[in-house]
């Protein structure tokens, strides 16, 4: 897999099947679509491709701020190189992205990617003011020899409502971590390296691993949540909590993981949680002893839920 961070960068081996988007989460959705480019690609001697951006427009044009984004750029391209995406670019979104015209934008992938197929979705448009939309590019594709493919957006089963990256924020916003998991296709993932913390957890005798999530993803509502921590190759039951710390007037949120069964120095290394079970929401306890008891409870929980699951390798 080759991944760049500017289109100008690339390097195909070949010409490509390309689809272009945000890939945020890379879900269900997306897997759907770049599962099928993939093998299309390979049939066709092609190199299966994907462009897509950072920072996200909503971003650049105010529309969202703070914690936004489901997947780092990082995680998102190993995401799609797992499905099979052998290059991938990451351009930058800035203004002159913003308003670049989509002749102009079909031009440089043609220059740059050796388009040979491109891959939308029904509701895709590229370009300034969003004028390069599905009929502008097979326009496009009839006098610049190539073709658009056009595929159908992904439904959810129960609902009907169209799987997308807003919809999963919107699930993990209530804690609804079921509906998350079942639209990405997988455990949302909290990860990051092992830092210090206030050492409380061990003098309450659950010593945490305070998880230094990237400040730009998205966390899901505060509370606390029974899932699979992953370390160094190996897998642990963990219970983790999500928030400010109430019961001691904390100002910042942390993520903070009790691995159950273990007992560690772990400072430093780095740590994955995968959300399996909302357990309950963040409260403030009227005294130690009282968070104590809920946090035996919380573990007993988490276990007794973790306990029934097949553990994930």
């Amino acid at each position: 897999m080759q991944h760049v961070y500017r289109l100008e960068d690339a390097r195909p081996d070949g010409p490509t099947i390309l689809a272009v988007g945000m890939f945020d989460g890379v879900h269900r959705g997306h897997q759907y679509l770049l599962e099928r480019l993939v093998s299309k690609a390979r049939a066709e001697h092609c190199v299966p491709a994907v462009l897509t951006f950072f920072p996200h427009p909503d971003v650049v044009l105010g529309r969202a701020s703070g914690r936004y984004y489901l997947t780092s750029p990082e995680q998102r391209a190993a995401l799609l190189g797992a499905l099979g995406v052998e290059l991938i670019v990451t351009h930058p979104f800035n203004d002159e992205v913003r308003q670049m015209r989509a002749a102009d934008f079909v031009d440089r992938l043609l220059t740059h990617l050796r388009l040979r197929e491109l891959w939308v979705g029904a509701d895709f448009a590229l370009g300034y003011k969003r004028e390069g939309n599905v009929t502008f590019l097979q326009a496009e594709g009839a006098r610049k020899n190539f073709t658009v493919e056009v595929v159908e957006l992904v439904t959810n089963d129960e609902s009907g409502a169209v799987i997308s990256s807003s919809t999963i924020r919107a699930a993990l916003a209530e804690g609804d971590v079921s509906t998350a998991t079942h639209r990405l296709g997988r455990p949302y993932r909290l990860e990051g390296t092992v830092i210090h913390g206030d050492g409380r957890g061990r003098t309450l005798g659950f010593p945490t691993a305070n998880i230094d999530v990237w400040e730009e993803q998205f966390l899901p509502r505060k509370g606390v949540y029974a899932g699979w921590a992953h370390l160094n190759g190996e897998t642990f039951m963990a219970v983790a909590n999500i928030g400010n710390r109430p019961t001691f007037n904390g100002k910042t949120v942390t993520v903070e993981a009790y691995l159950l069964d273990f007992d560690r120095d772990i400072y430093g290394a780095h740590l994955i949680f995968d959300l399996v079970a909302f357990l309950r929401p963040e409260l403030k306890f009227n005294g130690v002893e009282a968070l104590i008891a809920q946090m035996h409870q919380d573990v007993a929980q988490g276990r007794a839920i973790l306990e029934a699951l097949p553990r994930p390798r």
